[in-house]
């Protein structure tokens, strides 16, 4: 980035000040934002500062900077970065600023340059003998698509030929820059294509094109309510029930005659009946499934209902059962009785949600009546308070249920010594997990290392970590840790300990 730097004192203006107009903008600036936060109005009012004088000088930089209460180095910090603020004196009347990057490159923007470098001055950002006109060359302004382009102050000025800038600066150099307009400066309405517009040319609101033509390949007569459909988006369409369209966009002449195929075919049988092959090709396949789902989930599970099967144990205790032909039994049965007395029965997504959550409650229930069964709590070993305090904070990142633990395997715990070792030098150990491993009586690096494998899966599974310490190697981090710090540590695995 090029250094930038303030005018020679030699051009400063004594002094600064906003005149009525821009110092009542300023405040509207002001209001803009909290009071504690008042700084970040400094660009606006900068650039306001350099509106009203054309440039932006110390002395406006310093008068800003008093308006917001901020130090004057921050307020040169922003106005010497931002390339948008000329810091020397410009063209009172215009300053050209000649994009040139690629693409008003290549569409000729070399050749602008050259005309500024003639009719104004040789080099960038030195007013003419007159101090009336300055150029610079500047970076993508954002018009890409009508490039070549130049900025005067705040306009655009697009799609220049070398002639024509030559006319825009003759024009302000006379005084008679707003009479320009700026903008394309040929045949074109902002970026649209050359020429006019070439997509999107007719009336929106007429018909489709497939409505006034009656006979046209099948096509439903003029006048009938499948005709008067097509391209009218806000009304509903009429092929089909509402279960078989799920759009209401207007739809294309083809698919429109598919759809009169399948409103013309005979309907599904609601008792089991398959739908047509053209609805499936139109697009309609996947609620004709839900429905067919719907009517025959009264005989087979889907996969969701197989998935929330109670447990393993259940399913090998119903296996090898034969049943007696015709039986139906649980849900199946009840829903054969609904549809032999006629009810509807509703076996889709609503029905299969409802049966889920039967069988998660059912499920809870068993699980509360075995904890508190008197022969549970016979076998069940008393908690003492270090275990108890440990169980309450053991980390939630596997569900709400703590997993069963067998409490034989827990490892032995110890009361906090004086300087406990940091248990987070070992990968897979954090601030959270170290403080868990303390709430258990686990302070040194020691007590890690002697586990067994019964204590390995008990702490493993106390913090759900589904094999983590194994994957991590905990034991042998442990190991190196307790035998000679970090010093072993780097020596067995060749890094420093995290």
């Amino acid at each position: 980035m090029s250094v930038r730097r303030l005018a020679d004192e030699t051009v400063q203006p004594e002094s600064f000040a906003f005149n009525r107009n821009f110092a009542a903008e300023a405040k509207v600036w002001i209001k803009k934002y909290p009071k504690d936060r008042r700084q970040s109005a400094v660009i606006p009012l900068l650039m306001l500062a350099q509106e009203q004088e054309g440039w932006v000088t110390r002395a406006s930089i310093e008068h800003v900077a008093d308006m917001l209460a901020m130090p004057y180095i921050r307020a040169l910090e922003v106005a010497t970065f931002y390339t948008q603020f000329q810091l020397k004196p410009v063209g009172t009347r215009a300053h050209v600023q000649v994009c040139g990057t690629t693409p008003c490159m290549l569409r000729g923007s070399e050749e602008l340059i050259e005309l500024c470098k003639t009719k104004i001055h040789p080099e960038p950002l030195h007013p003419n003998a007159d101090g009336t006109l300055s150029w610079e060359e500047v970076e993508c302004q954002g018009a890409c698509v009508n490039a070549p382009m130049v900025m005067i102050f705040k306009d655009a000025y697009e799609d220049l030929t070398v002639e024509r800038l030559a006319e825009i600066i003759d024009a302000f150099e006379a005084g008679r820059g707003d009479e320009i307009k700026p903008g394309p400066q040929i045949d074109r309405i902002f970026s649209a294509p050359v020429g006019g517009p070439t997509t999107l040319t007719s009336d929106p609101t007429r018909s489709h094109p497939a409505a006034e033509q009656p006979g046209s390949q099948g096509d439903s007569p003029e006048g009938s309510p499948e005709a008067t459909q097509i391209g009218k988006p806000d009304a509903a369409p009429k092929y089909g029930s509402a279960e078989t369209l799920t759009s209401s966009r207007p739809i294309a002449p083809s698919r429109k005659r598919a759809l009169n195929k399948t409103a013309e075919s005979p309907a599904a049988d609601p008792d089991g009946g398959s739908t047509s092959k053209s609805a499936r090709k139109v697009g309609v396949k996947s609620a004709d499934k839900a429905s067919a789902q719907g009517r025959t989930g009264a005989s087979a599970p889907d996969k969701g209902e197989a998935a929330s099967a109670p447990d393993k144990g259940e399913a090998a205790s119903t296996k090898g059962r034969k049943k007696p032909k015709g039986a139906a039994t649980g849900e199946n049965a009840g829903a054969s009785a609904e549809k032999k007395a006629g009810a509807p029965v509703d076996t889709g997504e609503t029905a299969w949600t409802e049966r889920a959550a039967a069988k998660k409650s059912r499920r809870a229930a068993e699980a509360a009546q075995a904890e508190n069964s008197p022969a549970a709590a016979e076998t069940r070993p008393a908690k003492g308070k270090r275990q108890a305090a440990a169980e309450d904070s053991a980390p939630a990142t596997g569900g709400s249920a703590k997993p069963a633990l067998d409490d034989a395997a827990r490892p032995a715990g110890m009361d906090r010594p004086a300087e406990p070792d940091d248990l987070k030098l070992i990968s897979g150990v954090g601030p959270k997990i170290e403080q868990t491993l303390n709430s258990l009586g686990i302070y040194t690096f020691a007590q890690i290392a002697a586990w067994d494998q019964a204590e390995r899966e008990w702490v493993d599974g106390y913090l759900r970590f589904r094999g983590r310490i194994e994957r991590d190697d905990w034991i042998r981090q442990a190991t190196a840790l307790a035998k000679g710090g970090r010093d072993e540590y780097v020596r067995v695995f060749g890094k420093e300990p995290r």
